[in-house]
């Protein structure tokens, strides 16, 4: 186990200084690199394909309000929020590294570029993303026998993107994870899950977003959904502030791949919003 989560962390790192090697080799004709397939760092719930720039610091504040579902009594989901706080550091300009907390979990992650878009060669952006999330919400009081170790969810995606257009951007996600500790005794620890997600610009600062995951190998009589998330980002002086309704109130990988109980059809959803400032 110790081999394996030195492993899981250290794979980018190793991944990126080959890259990093091979970059200062000159090339006979470099060619345009496609940029901005999203303008923020994540979709809505997945991570996009763009990353924070070397030195950059970010500060996010991710809040979930409670399901809209629960009307007066819930004042329309403005009680049982959840609030995520993270910071992301460019620790070049294809590797990012991050930390954060919600009431729900603790959260560190990697995310480093592997191939960009190339305009008239190479047809996608491939990044990687690495996390480690500490579940938050078991109770020793109801697990008398719960260890640290059974908080841990190791997550591992690549993000795949394409910028058809200045209005279109698109991006699948192929998605693995494993639960130290699952809650069904049908469930597999292991994980898989395959997202979709897009971008699709419709006036100068406004973008329409747009993801889902759907779970691979869930159990069968599991209460757990397929998370779906449609939103609005609004470009404002560099900044990008996100405005969602999502049917997982989660925000970390593990907790909205794995733990999404919000349901469209049943009016299951929660509203919420990603506000990020750079320093």
């Amino acid at each position: 186990m110790k081999n394996f989560i030195l492993l899981f962390f250290l794979f980018p790192l190793l991944t990126f200084s080959q890259t990093d090697l091979l970059s200062g080799v000159e090339t006979p004709s470099a060619k345009e690199k496609v940029t901005s397939a999203f303008k923020a760092l994540k979709i809505v719930n997945l991570e996009s394909t763009k990353l924070a720039a070397k030195g950059d610091l970010y500060f996010v504040v991710a809040h979930r309000f409670g399901s809209i579902k629960d009307g007066f009594e819930g004042f329309y989901g403005l009680d049982n929020a959840n609030t995520q706080i993270k910071f992301i550091y460019g620790l070049t300009n294809g590797l990012n590294v991050s930390a954060a907390r919600s009431e729900f979990a603790y959260d560190f992650a990697t995310k480093y570029m592997l191939f960009p878009q190339i305009k008239d060669g190479f047809p996608v952006t491939i990044a990687g993303f690495n996390s480690l999330s500490i579940n938050n919400t078991l109770k020793e009081s109801l697990y008398p026998k719960l260890q640290f170790k059974d908080r841990l969810t190791y997550v591992a995606q690549l993000l795949i993107s394409r910028k058809f257009s200045e209005k279109l951007s698109l991006e699948i996600v192929p998605s693995f994870f494993h639960q130290n500790f699952v809650d069904d005794v049908d469930q597999s620890n292991s994980q898989y899950a395959i997202g979709f997600g897009g971008r699709y610009k419709f006036a100068k600062r406004w973008s329409l977003n747009m993801d889902y995951a759907a779970h691979l190998n869930r159990a069968p009589n599991s209460l757990y959904k397929n998370p779906l998330s449609i939103g609005l980002d609004l470009e404002t002086g560099g900044h990008v502030f996100q405005m969602h309704f999502t049917s997982s109130q989660a925000i970390d990988e593990a907790g909205y791949l794995g733990r999404t109980t919000g349901d469209w059809t049943k009016g299951d959803i929660f509203f919420g919003f990603n506000l990020a400032r750079v320093f």
